[in-house]
Protein backbone atom coordinates (compact mmCIF):
# COMPACT_ATOMS: atom_id res chain seq x y z
CA UNK A 1 0.00 0.00 0.00
CA UNK A 2 2.80 2.29 0.85
CA UNK A 3 4.62 1.61 -2.41
CA UNK A 4 1.33 3.04 -3.94
CA UNK A 5 0.94 5.77 -1.76
CA UNK A 6 4.47 6.80 -2.64
CA UNK A 7 4.00 6.61 -6.14
CA UNK A 8 1.70 8.74 -6.18
CA UNK A 9 3.80 11.54 -4.62
CA UNK A 10 6.14 10.99 -7.17
CA UNK A 11 3.49 11.18 -10.00
CA UNK A 12 2.75 14.59 -8.34
CA UNK A 13 6.15 15.62 -8.18
CA UNK A 14 6.51 15.25 -12.02
CA UNK A 15 3.52 16.90 -12.70
CA UNK A 16 4.51 20.18 -10.65
CA UNK A 17 8.29 20.09 -12.40
CA UNK A 18 7.09 19.44 -15.80
CA UNK A 19 4.29 22.09 -15.83
CA UNK A 20 6.58 24.59 -14.15
CA UNK A 21 9.58 23.61 -16.93
CA UNK A 22 7.06 24.27 -19.88
CA UNK A 23 5.17 27.17 -18.12
CA UNK A 24 2.05 25.82 -19.22
CA UNK A 25 -0.71 22.78 -18.64
CA UNK A 26 -2.97 21.95 -15.87
CA UNK A 27 -1.29 21.13 -12.61
CA UNK A 28 -5.10 20.91 -10.20
CA UNK A 29 -6.96 18.01 -12.49
CA UNK A 30 -3.70 16.08 -12.62
CA UNK A 31 -2.80 16.34 -9.00
CA UNK A 32 -6.31 15.46 -7.71
CA UNK A 33 -6.38 12.41 -9.69
CA UNK A 34 -3.00 11.01 -8.94
CA UNK A 35 -3.80 8.51 -6.14
CA UNK A 36 -6.27 6.90 -9.09
CA UNK A 37 -3.42 6.76 -11.85
CA UNK A 38 -1.29 5.69 -9.06
CA UNK A 39 -3.78 3.17 -8.26
CA UNK A 40 -4.26 1.54 -11.00
CA UNK A 41 -0.72 1.32 -12.74
CA UNK A 42 1.06 0.54 -9.87
CA UNK A 43 -1.57 -1.57 -7.72
CA UNK A 44 -1.59 -4.52 -9.83
CA UNK A 45 -4.64 -3.05 -11.31
CA UNK A 46 -3.75 -2.52 -14.84
CA UNK A 47 -2.86 -5.44 -16.90
CA UNK A 48 -0.32 -4.21 -18.96
CA UNK A 49 3.18 -5.00 -20.67
CA UNK A 50 5.52 -2.07 -20.92
CA UNK A 51 7.89 -4.14 -22.83
CA UNK A 52 4.96 -4.89 -24.96
CA UNK A 53 2.80 -1.99 -25.20
CA UNK A 54 0.42 -3.57 -27.67
CA UNK A 55 -0.19 -6.55 -26.32
CA UNK A 56 -3.50 -7.70 -27.39
CA UNK A 57 -4.50 -9.13 -24.12
CA UNK A 58 -3.39 -5.48 -22.01
CA UNK A 59 -6.04 -3.93 -20.55
CA UNK A 60 -7.06 -0.48 -21.81
CA UNK A 61 -6.80 3.08 -19.94
CA UNK A 62 -8.56 5.95 -21.53
CA UNK A 63 -7.52 9.57 -19.59
CA UNK A 64 -10.71 11.40 -21.37
CA UNK A 65 -9.91 14.40 -19.41
CA UNK A 66 -6.57 14.22 -21.41
CA UNK A 67 -5.63 17.28 -20.16
CA UNK A 68 -4.44 15.90 -16.99
CA UNK A 69 -1.89 14.11 -19.45
CA UNK A 70 1.57 14.78 -17.12
CA UNK A 71 0.47 12.65 -14.70
CA UNK A 72 -0.61 9.77 -16.94
CA UNK A 73 3.18 10.67 -18.82
CA UNK A 74 4.92 10.49 -15.23
CA UNK A 75 2.97 7.23 -14.77
CA UNK A 76 3.85 5.70 -18.07
CA UNK A 77 7.34 6.57 -17.61
CA UNK A 78 7.65 5.65 -14.13
CA UNK A 79 6.34 2.38 -15.00
CA UNK A 80 8.54 1.87 -17.91
CA UNK A 81 7.03 2.30 -21.28
CA UNK A 82 9.05 5.21 -22.50
CA UNK A 83 12.25 7.40 -21.35
CA UNK A 84 11.78 10.70 -22.81
CA UNK A 85 13.21 13.30 -20.90
CA UNK A 86 9.69 14.45 -18.55
CA UNK A 87 11.09 17.58 -19.06
CA UNK A 88 10.04 18.23 -22.69
CA UNK A 89 6.65 18.76 -21.91
CA UNK A 90 4.76 20.60 -24.24
CA UNK A 91 8.03 21.42 -26.25
CA UNK A 92 7.93 21.98 -30.12
CA UNK A 93 7.97 17.87 -31.76
CA UNK A 94 8.17 16.62 -28.14
CA UNK A 95 6.55 12.98 -27.60
CA UNK A 96 4.65 14.47 -24.69
CA UNK A 97 2.00 16.63 -25.85
CA UNK A 98 -0.06 19.15 -23.60
CA UNK A 99 -2.79 16.66 -24.69
CA UNK A 100 -2.01 12.56 -24.94
CA UNK A 101 -1.19 11.32 -28.46
CA UNK A 102 -1.63 8.14 -29.29
CA UNK A 103 0.59 8.28 -32.08
CA UNK A 104 3.63 9.30 -30.56
CA UNK A 105 3.26 8.16 -26.75
CA UNK A 106 3.72 4.69 -25.99
CA UNK A 107 1.31 3.70 -23.46
CA UNK A 108 -1.36 5.98 -24.52
CA UNK A 109 -4.19 4.08 -26.15
CA UNK A 110 -5.89 7.27 -27.56
CA UNK A 111 -5.70 10.65 -28.07
CA UNK A 112 -8.12 12.54 -26.01
CA UNK A 113 -8.59 16.22 -24.69
CA UNK A 114 -11.95 16.78 -26.70
CA UNK A 115 -13.87 16.43 -23.52
CA UNK A 116 -17.01 14.32 -23.27
CA UNK A 117 -15.41 11.06 -25.65
CA UNK A 118 -13.44 9.38 -23.68
CA UNK A 119 -16.10 7.45 -22.11
CA UNK A 120 -18.04 6.58 -25.62
CA UNK A 121 -14.04 5.23 -27.26
CA UNK A 122 -13.69 3.05 -24.12
CA UNK A 123 -17.14 1.78 -24.90
CA UNK A 124 -16.26 0.87 -28.45
CA UNK A 125 -12.99 -0.37 -26.62
CA UNK A 126 -14.90 -2.92 -24.42
CA UNK A 127 -17.20 -4.12 -26.70
CA UNK A 128 -14.52 -4.88 -29.31
CA UNK A 129 -13.00 -7.13 -26.32
CA UNK A 130 -16.59 -9.11 -25.99
CA UNK A 131 -16.44 -9.55 -30.09
CA UNK A 132 -12.49 -10.53 -29.89
CA UNK A 133 -13.45 -13.01 -27.22
CA UNK A 134 -10.65 -10.90 -24.82
CA UNK A 135 -10.74 -10.97 -20.75
CA UNK A 136 -9.24 -7.53 -21.04
CA UNK A 137 -11.18 -4.63 -18.53
CA UNK A 138 -11.66 -1.18 -19.99
CA UNK A 139 -10.65 1.74 -17.52
CA UNK A 140 -12.15 5.22 -18.37
CA UNK A 141 -10.96 8.49 -16.03
CA UNK A 142 -13.26 11.62 -16.31
CA UNK A 143 -13.41 14.79 -14.78
CA UNK A 144 -16.73 15.88 -13.45
CA UNK A 145 -17.20 19.39 -15.12
CA UNK A 146 -16.54 16.60 -18.30
CA UNK A 147 -19.91 14.79 -17.11
CA UNK A 148 -21.78 17.75 -18.03
CA UNK A 149 -21.01 16.64 -21.88
CA UNK A 150 -24.23 15.03 -23.00
CA UNK A 151 -22.08 12.50 -24.82
CA UNK A 152 -20.73 11.37 -21.63
CA UNK A 153 -24.67 10.09 -21.29
CA UNK A 154 -25.18 8.98 -24.54
CA UNK A 155 -21.80 6.49 -23.84
CA UNK A 156 -23.00 5.71 -20.29
CA UNK A 157 -26.85 4.51 -21.95
CA UNK A 158 -24.76 2.51 -24.79
CA UNK A 159 -22.67 0.76 -21.97
CA UNK A 160 -25.48 -0.79 -19.92
CA UNK A 161 -27.88 -1.18 -22.94
CA UNK A 162 -24.91 -3.54 -23.83
CA UNK A 163 -24.10 -5.11 -20.35
CA UNK A 164 -20.74 -3.95 -20.30
CA UNK A 165 -19.40 -5.65 -17.35
CA UNK A 166 -15.48 -5.42 -18.70
CA UNK A 167 -15.95 -1.36 -18.35
CA UNK A 168 -15.06 0.83 -15.96
CA UNK A 169 -15.51 4.38 -15.48
CA UNK A 170 -14.00 6.35 -12.87
CA UNK A 171 -15.12 9.96 -12.32
CA UNK A 172 -12.71 12.69 -10.38
CA UNK A 173 -14.97 14.71 -8.62
CA UNK A 174 -12.94 17.51 -7.48
CA UNK A 175 -15.87 19.98 -7.65
CA UNK A 176 -14.34 22.58 -9.58
CA UNK A 177 -13.67 23.23 -13.52
CA UNK A 178 -11.60 26.05 -15.58
CA UNK A 179 -14.60 28.79 -14.76
CA UNK A 180 -14.94 27.91 -11.08
CA UNK A 181 -16.73 25.55 -9.11
CA UNK A 182 -19.18 22.36 -11.37
CA UNK A 183 -21.81 22.91 -8.91
CA UNK A 184 -21.98 26.67 -10.50
CA UNK A 185 -21.76 26.19 -13.85
CA UNK A 186 -23.77 23.51 -14.33
CA UNK A 187 -24.78 20.82 -11.21
CA UNK A 188 -24.33 17.30 -11.99
CA UNK A 189 -25.75 16.43 -8.46
CA UNK A 190 -27.34 13.38 -7.34
CA UNK A 191 -24.10 12.25 -10.00
CA UNK A 192 -24.32 8.27 -8.28
CA UNK A 193 -28.17 8.39 -8.97
CA UNK A 194 -27.81 9.21 -12.54
CA UNK A 195 -25.53 6.66 -13.46
CA UNK A 196 -27.86 3.97 -11.18
CA UNK A 197 -30.59 5.22 -13.22
CA UNK A 198 -28.23 4.83 -16.70
CA UNK A 199 -27.73 0.86 -15.08
CA UNK A 200 -24.91 1.23 -14.33
CA UNK A 201 -22.98 -0.81 -10.58
CA UNK A 202 -22.38 2.53 -8.37
CA UNK A 203 -19.68 2.77 -5.60
CA UNK A 204 -18.65 6.13 -3.90
CA UNK A 205 -15.00 6.07 -3.19
CA UNK A 206 -12.35 8.87 -1.37
CA UNK A 207 -10.34 9.38 -4.33
CA UNK A 208 -7.15 9.99 -2.12
CA UNK A 209 -7.72 6.50 0.13
CA UNK A 210 -5.61 3.94 -2.28
CA UNK A 211 -6.82 1.14 0.02
CA UNK A 212 -10.08 2.01 -0.93
CA UNK A 213 -9.76 3.08 -4.42
CA UNK A 214 -7.44 -0.22 -5.02
CA UNK A 215 -10.53 -3.06 -3.74
CA UNK A 216 -13.15 -0.99 -5.73
CA UNK A 217 -10.86 -0.82 -8.89
CA UNK A 218 -9.87 -4.06 -8.54
CA UNK A 219 -13.64 -5.61 -7.33
CA UNK A 220 -15.62 -7.33 -10.25
CA UNK A 221 -19.22 -5.57 -10.84
CA UNK A 222 -22.55 -7.80 -10.83
CA UNK A 223 -23.05 -9.42 -13.94
CA UNK A 224 -23.74 -7.20 -17.12
CA UNK A 225 -23.17 -3.94 -15.45
CA UNK A 226 -20.92 -1.35 -16.11
CA UNK A 227 -18.87 -0.02 -13.16
CA UNK A 228 -18.80 3.94 -12.03
CA UNK A 229 -16.75 4.81 -9.31
CA UNK A 230 -17.44 8.39 -8.16
CA UNK A 231 -14.19 9.53 -6.31
CA UNK A 232 -13.94 12.23 -4.25
CA UNK A 233 -11.03 14.38 -5.29
CA UNK A 234 -9.50 17.21 -3.80
CA UNK A 235 -8.30 19.80 -6.97
CA UNK A 236 -4.47 20.64 -6.65
CA UNK A 237 -3.86 17.66 -4.01
CA UNK A 238 -0.60 17.97 -2.28
CA UNK A 239 0.22 21.48 -3.22
CA UNK A 240 -1.26 23.99 -0.14
CA UNK A 241 -1.76 27.00 -2.28
CA UNK A 242 -3.32 24.86 -5.11
CA UNK A 243 -5.65 22.58 -3.25
CA UNK A 244 -9.61 23.55 -3.97
CA UNK A 245 -8.64 26.24 -6.18
CA UNK A 246 -10.31 26.74 -9.68
CA UNK A 247 -7.89 29.12 -10.69
CA UNK A 248 -4.55 25.98 -10.86
CA UNK A 249 -7.05 24.29 -13.33
CA UNK A 250 -4.67 25.79 -16.40
CA UNK A 251 -1.96 27.70 -14.77
CA UNK A 252 1.84 26.74 -14.33
CA UNK A 253 3.97 27.42 -11.06
CA UNK A 254 6.73 29.71 -11.50
CA UNK A 255 9.43 31.22 -8.99
CA UNK A 256 8.70 30.82 -5.24
CA UNK A 257 5.76 28.97 -6.21
CA UNK A 258 7.37 26.72 -7.74
CA UNK A 259 9.88 26.14 -5.27
CA UNK A 260 7.51 26.05 -2.49
CA UNK A 261 5.08 23.22 -4.44
CA UNK A 262 8.69 21.09 -4.51
CA UNK A 263 9.43 21.26 -1.11
CA UNK A 264 6.17 20.43 0.15
CA UNK A 265 5.67 16.94 -2.14
CA UNK A 266 9.47 16.02 -1.44
CA UNK A 267 10.81 18.69 1.23
CA UNK A 268 13.62 19.71 -1.78
CA UNK A 269 13.24 21.97 -4.23
CA UNK A 270 15.87 19.90 -6.04
CA UNK A 271 14.63 18.35 -8.94
CA UNK A 272 13.76 14.71 -9.81
CA UNK A 273 16.71 13.22 -12.21
CA UNK A 274 15.81 12.72 -16.10
CA UNK A 275 15.68 9.35 -17.39
CA UNK A 276 19.19 10.04 -18.58
CA UNK A 277 20.27 11.07 -15.75
CA UNK A 278 18.77 8.41 -13.70
CA UNK A 279 20.16 5.81 -15.96
CA UNK A 280 23.69 7.41 -15.19
CA UNK A 281 23.70 7.24 -11.59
Amino acid sequence: MRTVEDKARVLRRHVIEMVGKAGSGHPGGSLSCADIVAALYFGNVLKVDPSNPKWPDRDRFVLSKGHAAPVLYAALWEKGFFDHDLGSLRQLGSALQGHPDCRKTPGVEVSTGSLGQGLSIAVGMALAGRLDKRMYRTFALLGDGECQEGQVWEAAMSASHYRLDNLVAVVDCNGLQIDGPVAHVMSLEPLAEKFRAFGWHVQVVDGHNVEELLTALSALPPEGKPLALIAKTIKGRGVSFMEGVAGWHGKAPKGEELQKALLELTGTASAIPTATERCQQ
